[in-house]
């Protein structure tokens, strides 16, 4: 009873009329793929009443960014109001009461001693005003046969203190405005606080008459998905077919509304413009009260940026064989992409290899600038909470089949693949593809965003009529470029490499196949030209027979440039490069002589290192008869030892300077070896 009592005391304390406003309703979107839709509101405001818009709370910093607003009627724009997005919990602790979940309107107006307040007790016809100041409230525990009392107690103006029963009071009014304005606040609060999803804009306008309004925006919105079917029939070029998936997400309907879809990426980005911002102040202070601090001064950073540009597919469909049945050679014509031989050739279809379309409408296309537009040429709706297929292209692009290969696929089998020429004049959006042949379903793929010219190579199925293999046959080194100058000799040196590719056809049909090479940054093609290179790969043409087996090699080379001081080369090295059948004649002969003066001074130096040693061993043996003769010298009866040892050691004298003078004209004659290997290396040029 308490509850329904305080209810009803509240609403007539605080109620007051809604100020009126009018909604604009949804006439156009504009559906992008970076997850932002374009919306236009219209619609007619009666004279005195503001325009509402509801949002969603994660809308509004996009709804702040772009909001434009024209207004017809004679009026102007006077501003946009908003509800803060400051937490509840925060705003109510402003207030100077609080109103909690179970309260007691004895507890609450407990809070507001010294407040002046009017109540109404009695029965509504006859019932008594009684004012006083807020003394205190409490709640009085009831017994078993009696419940609880709520009791105000009150100093009445003429001084009296009065305990009042509040369950008795049929209304209660605060006498005081301002605390009259604070409860209202406050409830306003606690209602909007129920519904945080939702925030009001209203637009308010300096005119007092009627007037039109148009309320443009961008809001997150979920990004339309794209879907096609390329259908494969008798005609000369296959049929695309492209479906536009769009979800409403909104929260109200979007009834007979301009829909457009737009394929690109546009910048977009969230600032913050919602929520409060506050600034961090620095501290001032005067400059003698505190000391310096270090400055720290930013790096400059510059960017370099490279573009790299992406292949574009190709292909080469083979007829089918002339002997065959003409149903099987109609069939064959479709699977090998022979669509003009089975347009000149067609029979009534007998299993669906025609395809007639029920669609009656798609939309109309346009640039906008980089990006392009699909426009539904019909009024759209789509009801909340619902999504929507809707046809936008409906067109015959050129197209043809092939085979195509690459080890990265993982599979020894090709895959069955066409090439899609977009020449619709439209940008064709990226999506799923489902391929439908003969009336079938023969696989799907996906498929990048094409603009108008472009082509691209859609795969669907695996082979199973064909086997690749890869072998890697031979690698070796081939001596490009030889150049000697002031003492430097500079090689380039090429490592060649070839991989061959084996394929094997099966089938009792010639095939063309499309060969995936990767690039190598670092390695060079030879020999075999690729029909198109791509970003990551060279494409190569196997023309294959019925039931044959063909070899492709691809031959790449590595070029390594070294550069050596000649004078660190040992002659045998040189004798390689002088050997090396790519070295040229004339170069042959300049190398000769360098490499005769580089094996004499390797001898000079061969007998230089041979005499020294000779050297040191006469040296270690005469010090060992030196100190034999000393050891003899001190026993009788040993002169006879003593003299042939003294008679070695003479020898050895007379050979010892013998070998020293060998050795230096060996010397004189190196210094000489490498005086002229320094001329001739100053000099030489190959």
């Amino acid at each position: 009873m308490f509850r329904e009592i305080l209810a009803l005391s509240l609403a007539l304390l605080l109620a007051v009329p809604a100020a009126p406003a009018a909604d604009l309703a949804v006439r156009k979107v504009v559906l992008y793929k970076h997850g932002i839709g374009f919306f236009e509101r219209s619609g007619h405001v009666p004279a005195g009443e503001a325009a509402r818009l509801d949002f969603k709370a994660d809308e509004m910093n996009d709804l702040l960014k772009s909001l434009t607003i024209e207004e017809r009627g004679g009026g102007k724009v006077s501003g946009v109001r908003y509800e803060a997005s400051e937490p509840a919990d925060r705003r109510l602790e402003q207030f100077p009461f609080a109103i909690k979940a179970s309260a007691s309107l004895a507890a609450i107006l407990d809070q507001l001693k010294g407040s002046r307040i009017e109540l109404r007790v009695g029965a509504p016809s006859g019932a008594d005003r009684v004012q006083g100041v807020v003394v205190s409230g409490r709640v009085v525990p009831g017994s078993e046969r009696q419940g609880e009392k709520q009791e105000l107690v009150l100093l009445l103006d003429s001084g009296e203190i009065r305990t009042v029963d509040l369950l008795a009071a049929s209304a209660t009014r605060f006498l005081d405005p301002k605390l009259q304005s604070q409860f209202q606040d406050y409830l306003a609060t606690l209602s909007q606080s129920r519904n945080r999803e939702k925030r009001g804009v209203v637009i308010e306008s300096s005119g007092a008459g009627p007037r039109d309004l148009i309320a443009d925006y961008v809001i997150p919105t979920p990004a339309w998905k794209s879907s096609y079917r390329l259908v494969l029939d008798s005609s000369a070029e296959p049929l695309l077919e492209g479906w536009a998936i769009v979800d409403n997400t909104t929260g109200e309907d979007w009834t007979n509304i301009s829909l457009s879809l737009v394929s690109g990426l546009p910048v977009s980005f969230i600032t913050k413009l919602y929520q409060p911002r506050f600034v961090t102040r620095s501290e001032a202070e005067l400059p003698e009260d505190r000391a310096e601090r270090p400055i720290l001064h930013s790096g400059a950073i510059e960017l370099q940026e490279a573009a790299a540009s992406a292949g574009i597919a190709w292909a080469l469909a083979p007829p089918p064989p002339p002997a065959a049945p003409a149903a099987l050679r109609r069939q064959m014509a479709l699977r090998e992409g022979n669509f003009k031989d089975v347009a000149q050739k067609a029979e009534p279809p007998a299993n669906r290899l025609e395809f007639f379309s029920s669609l009656a409408q798609v939309a109309a296309g346009r640039d906008l600038g980089d990006l392009f537009e699909y426009r539904i040429d019909h009024p759209v709706t789509v009801h909340k909470s619902e999504s929507a297929m809707l046809p936008f292209l409906q067109q015959r692009v050129k197209g043809r089949r092939l085979l195509i290969y690459s080890e990265s696929y993982g599979s020894q089998h090709p895959l069955t693949a066409i090439e899609i020429n977009n020449s619709t004049g439209k940008t064709l959006d990226g999506g799923a593809v489902t391929i439908l042949d003969a009336g079938a379903y023969a696989g799907e793929s996906l498929m990048e965003t094409l603009k108008s010219g472009d082509k691209r190579l859609i795969s669907y199925a695996v082979d199973l009529g064909a086997r690749v293999t890869t072998a890697f046959d031979s690698q070796s080194n081939l001596l490009r470029e030889f150049r000697f100058r002031r003492g430097v000799l500079t090689t380039r040196t090429a490592l060649r490499e070839v991989k061959t590719f084996t394929i094997r056809n099966v089938d009792a049909r010639a095939k063309t196949l499309l060969i995936e090479a990767p690039v190598r940054r670092e390695y060079k093609l030879v020999g075999a030209t690729p029909a198109e290179t791509t970003a990551a790969a060279y494409r190569f043409e196997v023309k294959l027979a019925a039931g044959a087996t063909e070899k492709f090699p691809v031959t790449e080379e590595r070029v390594i440039e070294n550069s050596i001081s000649v004078s660190s080369l040992t002659p045998d090295v040189l004798v390689t490069y002088v050997r090396n059948k790519d070295l040229n004649e004339a170069s042959r002969k300049k190398l000769e002589p360098l490499v005769l003066l580089k094996q004499q001074l390797a001898k000079a130096q061969s007998d230089i290192q041979l005499t020294e040693k000779q050297i040191q061993d006469l040296i270690q043996d005469q010090s060992r008869l030196r100190q034999n003769i000393s050891s003899l010298n001190q026993v009788s009866g040993q002169q006879q030892k003593v003299q042939e040892y003294a008679q070695r050691l003479a020898a050895q004298e007379i050979q010892l300077a013998g070998l020293r003078d060998r050795e230096a004209e060996i010397q004189k004659r190196r210094a000489g070896l490498e005086q002229q290997i320094n001329q001739l290396m100053d000099t030489l040029e190959i």
